[in-house]
């Protein structure tokens, strides 16, 4: 601990406006942490804090001079001075005679990447920023600025027109005007994601970018993705994106057009024609940006794209499936169950995971503006925009930073921990993570050692977090228990008895916590709008962070035996069902769910796209096996098998999405560089099988692998297929007896 600052005795000193400005906010600061305003006084030599100016210090660079008890923020404009203040404040801790300093912060400081912003768009989809007005994004802003970022990112209307829902306060261009003015005032570059409208001529297109960038006092950037949406050829696109920089420029003359490298998915060459327009170093353009659906790999994009030109990253840290980063991007291993419930949007600390993918990609980019839609991924933005600024902090230093910043007056470290703790719920299954049961005691004690923090959105939403993770960890034991004596039951003639117990309800305890995440939710969506399900907090959808919608889904496969059971079809029947999987040791049987990427033995080639199936209520309504619950979409798959018999034949069996592209003839199954099936999708199909263990949507496929295909029980398998690709959920090589 670092000097003892008290109340009563501070006192702040300013010589110009943006000093003002500063200290403005770092009274109000202080005044919500101790209760008491610093005093302002003329003179600089007796006051506690100080603002100077130094012209020497560049936009978003500033300096703390701290002298014992006195610190002077010093830098060259508002900005700056911002920066200098959230910095002191992410380092204060409470003591008994009022706050002190965590460690020395006397320094320079400078930020590694130019651009480090947040998307924030005001529109239906969000999945908070939707019910908030002028006050709390303005408090947003400042919060993302403690941390260093210098962007904020809007989106007007998507296709011509608004398309607001009940939350809504504000027209979605009325409201970009008032956020452009926001960022004026605290001197945050303010960039435009203004997606392509396939409706609009290009004519069309221009006016009515033409009429808005008019409107708003400020724009820095505008960012035209090349896809998600839109379908233009690349050559319409950038065409377009210099049309757009022109007309911007009118009204903005300093503002630039930076197009992203998004391949819309029904153009393959989209990419190729994308460098050669690029190629042509078009004035109009002045950098481009790397989002999802990406028509390179960075570092082939950076290779092959003009020098002149920039790359901005566009981070999706918002979604944990069906995105660019899915959790554990490099394996996909996230366990089923938790994506079943918790869904694509839930409370998602991921700061070790996001920490690697910022030093993979940060040699190759100017900075970053994350995809954001809601709070669900606060302390990601603040890891994220930290690295940027400095990328030699540690993990452990944001966390602290953020838990004194936001939680002041609670135990740092131990919040730290259990925001760590959080992350690594998401290991292995929540059967075997006992860590689980521990994060939520702890999230339970916090709330009782502090109970301010009940009223702390940020706080609460964390708690909520760890209570899912132990309901669904509980859900999980209790019905695996279930299954493992239903088992016993079948086994033994009793298929009866083996249905009533597989019926059996849930006990109090996990009754009474499942309707306390109704409570949290209510209480979230009062404190800052986090809307958790779609009836009564009016979410857009089941995936929009609507955990509530999805948190009941089956998690086990419970509900499909209760479905499959059969009394009239026998003993032998109805074993089957518990063994569906089951295969012998010199067979194999792989899930995409159970197994991950890694289950493969291969590095895949390619963008793999996860398709996870388990958190669609039409879909896992009690039909849907777990093992199903993960489909693979790629142009390719590639798994290695071992301890095969040899001199034996195979049958490989395996589970499509049924999605059929009636004008393909170019599925291809190899073992061991044999082609074994090449032609229509899937070829033939065990209706059997579909029967017994599939259920809508989904359909077989068996393949037929000679002994002679197989090399001392090895065999590596290939599908591949150029137009839709390969989706499958789930394989099994057994002997073709």
């Amino acid at each position: 601990m670092i000097d003892n600052f008290s109340p009563d005795k501070l006192t702040v000193f300013f010589e110009e406006s943006e000093g003002k400005f500063a200290s403005e906010i770092l009274c109000g600061e202080l005044l919500l942490r101790t209760g008491k305003s610093p005093e302002i006084i003329s003179g600089k030599e007796n006051a506690v804090f100080s603002f100077g100016y130094d012209p020497s210090c560049q936009k978003d660079e500033f300096k703390i001079d701290q002298k014992n008890d006195k610190i002077v923020f010093i830098a060259s404009n508002r900005r700056g001075f911002i920066y200098a203040v959230g910095y002191f404040l992410r380092k204060i801790v409470k003591t008994e005679g009022g706050f002190g300093l965590a460690e020395n912060i006397n320094g320079f400081y400078s930020p590694s990447k130019k651009i480090r912003g947040h998307q924030l768009g005001y529109r239906d989809t969000p999945n908070t920023y939707d019910a908030w007005d002028l006050n709390q994004y303005e408090r947003y802003y400042l919060e993302l600025m403690f941390f260093g970022s210098n962007t904020v990112e809007h989106i007007p209307y998507e296709d011509g027109v608004s398309n607001r829902n009940p939350l809504m306060k504000y027209d979605e261009e009325d409201f970009l005007v008032e956020a452009s003015l926001l960022a004026e005032k605290y001197n945050l570059d303010f960039s435009l994601w203004f997606p392509n409208n396939n409706t609009e001529t290009s004519e069309q297109a221009v006016e009515r970018r033409k009429k808005l960038f008019k409107r708003l006092p400020r724009i820095d950037i505008v960012f035209p993705p090349g896809g998600d949406p839109g379908d233009y050829p690349a050559g319409e696109f950038i065409d377009r994106c210099r049309k757009f920089s022109s007309v911007l420029k009118e009204s903005h003359l300093n503002a630039e057009v930076w197009p992203s490298a998004q391949a819309p998915h029904g153009i393959p060459d989209w990419g190729e024609r994308f460098i050669e327009s690029m190629s042509e170093c078009p004035d109009e353009i002045g950098g481009v940006i790397q989002g999802p659906n990406k028509a390179f790999e960075i570092d082939e994009l950076r290779r092959r794209l003009p020098g002149r030109y920039p790359l901005r990253f566009y981070p999706d840290v918002s979604h944990n499936v069906r995105c660019d980063y899915p959790v554990h991007f490099d394996r996909c291993d996230w366990h089923f169950s938790l994506n079943a419930a918790l869904s694509r949007e839930c409370t998602n600390p991921r700061p070790l995971e996001y920490a690697k993918l910022h030093k993979m990609i940060s040699p190759y980019v100017i900075g970053s503006v994350t995809y954001s839609e809601g709070i669900t991924d606060d302390i990601n933005k603040a890891v994220w925009a930290d690295r940027d600024f400095d990328p030699s902090r540690t993990v452990g230093e944001t966390l602290s930073d953020y838990c004194r910043l936001f939680f002041f007056g609670a135990d740092t470290e131990k919040i730290v921990a259990l925001i760590n703790m959080l992350e690594f719920n998401w290991f292995g299954d929540p059967v075997d993570n006992s860590l689980i049961d521990i994060t939520f005691e702890g999230f339970c004690s916090m709330l009782s050692a502090y109970p301010f923090l009940g009223d702390n959105w940020r706080f609460l939403q964390l708690y909520f977090r760890a209570l899912c993770d132990y309901l669904v960890r509980y859900r999980r034991k209790f019905e695996l228990k279930l299954i493992e004596n239903a088992y016993s039951l079948a086994n033994s003639g009793d298929i009866a008895g083996c249905v009533s117990i597989l019926s059996s309800s849930y006990d109090e305890e996990y009754i009474d916590l499942r309707s306390e995440m109704n409570s949290v939710a209510d209480r979230l969506f009062k404190l800052i709008g986090l809307q958790l399900d779609c009836s009564h907090y009016f979410a857009k959808s089941w995936e929009r962070g609507a955990v509530l919608e999805t948190f009941d889904l089956p998690v086990t496969d419970r509900q499909w035996l209760l479905g499959r059971i059969n009394i009239d079809k026998g003993i032998e029947y109805n074993i089957s069902l518990f063994e569906r999987n089951k295969v012998d040791s010199d067979e194999m049987y792989y899930s995409v769910a159970y197994d991950g990427l890694d289950g493969t033995g291969c590095v895949q080639k390619g963008e793999v796209y996860l398709n996870f199936q388990g958190d669609r209520k039409n879909v896992n309504n009690g039909s849907l096996h777990t093992g199903m619950f993960n489909v693979y979409d790629n142009y390719s798959f590639f798994c290695k098998a071992a301890g095969l018999t040899a001199g034996c034949d195979y049958k490989l069996i395996v589970t499509f999405l049924d999605r059929k592209n009636p004008d393909s003839d170019s599925l291809t199954i190899k073992a061991n560089g044999v082609t074994i099936y090449k032609g229509a999708m899937f070829g033939e199909t065990d209706e059997d099988f579909n029967t017994k263990y599939l259920c809508d949507g989904f359909t077989s496929a068996v393949y037929k692998i000679p002994h002679s295909c197989i090399e001392n029980g090895c065999v590596d398998l290939v599908f591949s297929e150029d137009t839709m690709g390969v989706m499958f959920c789930e394989f099994r090589l057994i002997k073709d007896k």
